[in-house]
């Protein structure tokens, strides 16, 4: 594994996995644990992920949780696990429980109207080449695999709503690789981090993630456990390992597992 600082201690860390009471594994999806698609509803777990995860979450002291900005009812078709991980979807808007258990989190009604106006920008986006996903707390405009010009177009499109619909008055703008989302403001990925430790105090914590919208999750797990960016190629990041996937993913995701299966 290649780390980013030459004070990351991946050995010492999986030492303190394999003698910990409570381990918290985090992991985003789109790009860390699946490679990105066109059609998102085809962004399958990279081959041996899926077997990987099932074998973690049968050690009992480790709590597996997805945290994605997808809505979660769009990702549990992709996922091909024996039992169901928690999942926090739409950037922590909502929370999905292993027993079954969902809430949304209560989103204010001036929000609300914001976002039902910037639904109306759905039919220019589609003419343009480009696709609306709405979800809790947001709207998220994908251009993946376009034309440059056409991404240019839409990105201009979507600025225009955003100032002149005033919309930037309580939205926040969040570009993701492949697009931008139009969020409610006060949950994020690290707003999720924060809760989860908080919740597992004293837990040996990791969070694996690839995209610039993962990086307010490796500030909030800095000092407190470890973050991984999980990508082919490099980018400026707060987390303390770098990690090409699919390889040396599968080889993190081994190692977690050898190290709390040793000690159980």
């Amino acid at each position: 594994m290649k780390t980013l600082r030459e004070n990351v201690d991946t050995a010492g860390f999986f030492e303190r996995v394999h003698a910990a009471d409570k381990r918290l594994l985090l992991l985003d999806y789109d790009g860390t644990l699946a490679p990105f698609h066109v059609d998102p509803a085809r962004a399958r777990p990279y081959p041996g992920v899926s077997e990987r995860l099932d074998a973690i979450m049968k050690d009992r002291q480790t709590r597996v949780v997805l945290i994605t900005g997808r809505w979660t009812r769009d990702l549990l078709p992709l996922l091909t696990l024996k039992r169901r991980p928690e999942i926090w979807g739409s950037h922590g808007w909502e929370q999905l429980k292993p027993n079954g258990d969902y809430a949304v989190a209560p989103i204010s009604e001036a929000v609300l109207v914001k976002l039902l106006d910037a639904d109306a920008l759905e039919t220019r986006i589609q003419a343009l080449g480009g696709r609306c996903e709405r979800k809790p707390g947001g709207i998220a405009i994908h251009w993946r695999g376009l034309a440059p010009n056409q991404i240019a177009n839409i990105h201009s499109e979507v600025f225009e709503n955003w100032m002149d619909r005033g919309l930037h008055r309580d939205l926040v703008w969040h570009d993701f690789d492949g697009g931008v989302e139009l969020r409610a403001p006060g949950r994020h990925k690290g707003y999720v981090v924060d809760t989860l430790l908080a919740e597992s105090s004293g837990a040996v914590a990791a969070y694996l993630g690839d995209d610039t919208t993962d990086e307010d999750a490796f500030q909030a797990i800095k000092d407190k456990g470890l973050g991984v960016l999980v990508r082919q190629d490099f980018r400026p990041t707060e987390a303390g390992l770098w990690l090409r996937p699919p390889a040396e993913l599968l080889d993190f995701l081994d190692r977690w597992h050898d190290a709390a299966r040793t000690r159980g």
